[in-house]
């Protein structure tokens, strides 16, 4: 029997190698694997140039690329006319092939990396060798994962792997080489289309974690991310207490996330069925968390809350009277972490920025019967001097800092969205309903007698003057929307009749 071994990561494999040649292996390898299994192993090991009789060439390209060596793999031994070819041609057969492959998702996040650095490190002869000995699985078993190394072996010197075994190996390999492939694919597709959706979609994923379940019991769940090692994001967040997190609460972890990252101030989200039902900005973090309870404290048991800076010891003792299910956080202070620890089912994050792409692709991907829609982040750069001012009152320098913040706020809450905000502070709000007036009574109900002399965003624009009538009645004083109604004129003039400011931004910011 014979194995072929070459890997770019090492991880495991002068073990793995002595294992083999114990089972009776033969082993053959290349350039830098030979060297760790013969000087590092003590392992008798041939060079592949020494099986096909030639040299590695062109600075080590061509290697592998050879009849003796794909003759070795791809000759099926149920078929006599193979292995009569092979005796012909004085080819031995190779019944196990190991390796993975150059490091070019590794190569490519280096932010100096050039074009010729990434076009060296793309492997050819691996992923040929690794899809032929995963075509010939029923002859010739292919491994490319280290954590498959010692279960391997132990087969191998035993009984043997089974056909159910082989195929699940070499399911792998080709998994392995159809993300190595959309890695390279898409990196070179970048920039060169002049758009940022690409003709072909290739995303590849590896499983994280598996879920308790999904977002009901009888539904399975598990967490993917990107196998380029894109890192970032709730995906790739680090758990430092708590249970295991379930499906729901990552989805709710990551509305809270999103929506604290907006903000460049100290800000505090709560978060309930992935809307923010309390969000606060404030200089001091714990005041921004009491603002964001404060907002709906019903809604707020049992949520998720999400700061965009360390948590301080404060801000995590001002959390301790409420039940919560996940904190996330880009840090805790010593105290803050130990105060929160004292909860023992609460599930504690800490998370890097970043994240935002899938595989280096920044897209917002969502599937629907049959496919998947596809569209670029809502991440457009605003600013309040490109606002114009639709009514006869200009809103004041107080009311345009809150109508900047809930056009923030309503950004992150389901369509048709409503925001009343005053004082930097969401003080309520209307998410997911079918019609804009109702997310008014809705946000009012909530805001009870602090919508006095607050402001309004809505996610796009009024249809109607009613929605203006009721903000008038709730105390709302200074409005903020897209504009771009037929009917913008006759909304316009019921603000002016109540004295309300409204401010148009011309963007609309839909979240379905």
């Amino acid at each position: 029997m014979r194995a072929l071994i070459s890997v770019f990561d090492k991880t495991g494999v002068v073990e793995f190698g002595q294992k083999l040649a114990s089972a009776g292996f033969e082993l053959i390898s290349t350039g830098g694997t030979h060297r760790t299994l013969a000087e590092e192993g003590g392992l008798s090991v041939k060079q592949v140039s020494d099986v096909t009789g030639s040299p590695e060439i062109l600075d080590g390209r061509v290697k592998t690329l050879h009849p003796v060596i794909h003759g070795g793999i791809l000759a099926r031994r149920d078929l006599p006319a193979h292995l009569e070819e092979l005796e012909q041609h004085g080819i031995g057969p190779i019944d196990l092939v190991v390796g993975n492959l150059y490091p070019f998702v590794a190569t490519i996040s280096q932010p100096d990396v050039t074009l010729e650095d990434a076009l060296e490190n793309i492997d050819i002869g691996g992923p040929t060798m690794l899809r032929a000995a995963a075509k010939n699985f029923n002859s010739v078993a292919v491994v490319v994962d280290p954590a498959d190394y010692n279960w391997v072996a132990e087969k191998l010197s035993g009984e043997g792997l089974s056909d159910s075994e082989r195929r699940t190996l070499a399911a792998k390999a080709f998994q392995h080489v159809a993300g190595y492939d959309a890695t390279v694919a898409d990196y070179l597709a970048q920039g060169e289309s002049g758009s940022p959706l690409p003709e072909e979609l290739c995303l590849t994923f590896d499983q994280v974690a598996t879920l308790r379940y999904g977002e009901n019991p009888h539904q399975q769940g598990a967490l993917y991310a990107p196998a380029s090692g894109a890192s970032g994001g709730i995906a790739s967040a680090r758990q430092l207490h708590g249970r295991e997190l379930s499906y729901n609460n990552l989805m709710d972890a990551d509305a809270a996330w999103r929506t604290v990252s907006d903000f460049a101030e100290p800000t505090a989200a709560v978060i309930k069925h992935a809307n923010p039902c309390g969000l606060s900005s404030h200089a001091e973090l714990s005041q921004a968390y009491l603002y964001a309870y404060e907002g709906d404290k019903v809604s707020a048991f049992g949520g998720i809350v999400g700061f965009n800076r360390i948590v301080t010891a404060a801000a995590a003792e001002a959390m301790s009277p409420v039940f919560y299910e996940v904190v996330v956080a880009p840090g805790y202070e010593p105290g803050a972490l130990e105060i929160l620890q004292r909860k023992r089912n609460l599930r504690v994050l800490e998370v890097d920025p970043g994240g935002s792409d899938l595989g280096g692709i920044a897209l917002d991907i969502r599937p629907i019967t049959g496919g998947l829609l596809v569209q670029t982040p809502d991440t457009i750069a605003e600013s309040p001097a490109g606002w114009t001012t639709a009514t006869k009152r200009t809103p004041t320098k107080a009311e345009l800092e809150d109508l900047a913040f809930a056009w923030l706020a309503c950004k992150h809450i389901k369509s048709n969205a409503i925001v009343f905000a005053k004082n930097r502070t969401l003080v309520g709000m209307g998410a997911g309903q079918p019609n804009r007036v109702v997310s008014v009574h809705l946000s009012q109900r909530i805001a009870g007698d602090k919508s006095q002399g607050c402001v309004l965003a809505s996610d796009a624009f009024f249809p109607f003057p009613d929605n203006i009538e009721l903000a008038a009645e709730a105390g709302v004083t200074a409005i903020i929307q897209p504009g771009g109604s037929i009917l913008d004129e006759e909304v316009i003039g019921a603000a002016n009749n109540y004295g309300i400011a409204m401010v148009f931004t011309g963007v609309r910011h839909f979240r379905h």
